[in-house]
C-alpha cells in the first residue's frame, strides 16, 4: 500500500521505505507541523492491518470493524493521542494496541455513529484484501494473538517489498522473482532449474540467494529498529514476532 515515491520524513535515502519511526509519530501528533496530516496517513497505511484484524475478532459486524479502524486513525490526530507516544515507554507495537483498546472502550460508539452519519473519510484502505485472508486465522486465536500475528505478517511483507524495490532498481527483477522463495529456505523450483532460467550456474544462483537472504535480514532489523527503544531490543522483537507463527 505504500507508494515508493512518497517523501521520506527522515534524512535517510529518499527511496527507502519508511516504517513508523518515532519521529514520524511525533510529526503525526504535532498539529503545528505541516507534515502532520501526511504522517498520519502514512501511519494508517502502514499499520491498519493488525488493528483491523484485532477489532475484526472483537466485533461481529464487518462494517463496524471497518468503521472503527478508520475512525481510530482519524481520532489519533483529532484527540492528540499521539502526543502520549513516547519511545521510552517501549515498543510502538505495544503503544498502538494500547491506544486502540482505549479508543474502543471509551469512544467507539461516538466514532461509529459519526462514520455511519456520512462523514468523509480522509484516507482509504483496502479492507477486501484483509477479508480474503481472514479465513486463514484460527477462530481459537484471541484478538491479541491475531494482532501480533498480523503485525508480523505486515512487517515481513514490507521487508520483502523493500527488497524487491532495491533489486528492481538494480536491474535484478527476474532474479528476485525466481529466487525470493528460497529466502525462507525452500523454493518451489530447484536451484538447477532457476539457474538455467537465469542463465547462470547453480552455484551462482545459490550465492545470489545467500546475498538476498543476508540483505533481507538487514532490512528486517532496520524495520524493527524504528519501533523499539534500543539496539538490544531488536533481537527480542525478532524472536517474539517469529514466535507468533509457532503458536
Amino acid at each position: 500500500m505504500e507508494s515508493s515515491d512518497e517523501p521520506n520524513l527522515r534524512n535517510n535515502n529518499a527511496d527507502q521505505f519508511v516504517t513508523t519511526h518515532w519521529s514520524l509519530v511525533y510529526a503525526a501528533g504535532d498539529h503545528e507541523c505541516e507534515e502532520s496530516n501526511r504522517a498520519l496517513e502514512r501511519l494508517c497505511r502502514a499499520y491498519w492491518p493488525p488493528l483491523y484484524a484485532y477489532v475484526r475478532r472483537r466485533v461481529n459486524s464487518i462494517h463496524e470493524a471497518q468503521d472503527l479502524t478508520q475512525a481510530f486513525f482519524e481520532r489519533l490526530l483529532e484527540k492528540k493521542y499521539l502526543t502520549d507516544a513516547d519511545p521510552e515507554r517501549g515498543r510502538f507495537r505495544s503503544f498502538l494496541i494500547t491506544a486502540f483498546k482505549r479508543f474502543l472502550s471509551k469512544e467507539h460508539d461516538k466514532a461509529t455513529a459519526k462514520k455511519r452519519g456520512g462523514s468523509q473519510r480522509t484516507f482509504s484502505v483496502d479492507f477486501e484484501s484483509q477479508e480474503r485472508n481472514w479465513g486463514i486465522l484460527q477462530d481459537t486465536m484471541t484478538a491479541e494473538r491475531i494482532y501480533d500475528r498480523q503485525w508480523a505478517v505486515t512487517l515481513l511483507n514490507r521487508v520483502m517489498s523493500r527488497l524487491q524495490r532495491e533489486m528492481e532498481r538494480s536491474g535484478k527483477s527476474q532474479q528476485f522473482q525466481l529466487l525470493k522463495d528460497f529466502i525462507g529456505g525452500v523454493g518451489m523450483a530447484s536451484y538447477s532449474d532457476v539457474a538455467s532460467e537465469l542463465g547462470i550456474s547453480e552455484s551462482a544462483a545459490r550465492m545470489a540467494t545467500s546475498r538476498m537472504r543476508s540483505r533481507y535480514r538487514e532490512l528486517l532489523r532496520d524495520e524493527i529498529s524504528q519501533t523499539v527503544i534500543a539496539e538490544e531490543d531488536i533481537d527480542c522483537e525478532v524472536q517474539y514476532l517469529f514466535k507468533t507463527f509457532a503458536e
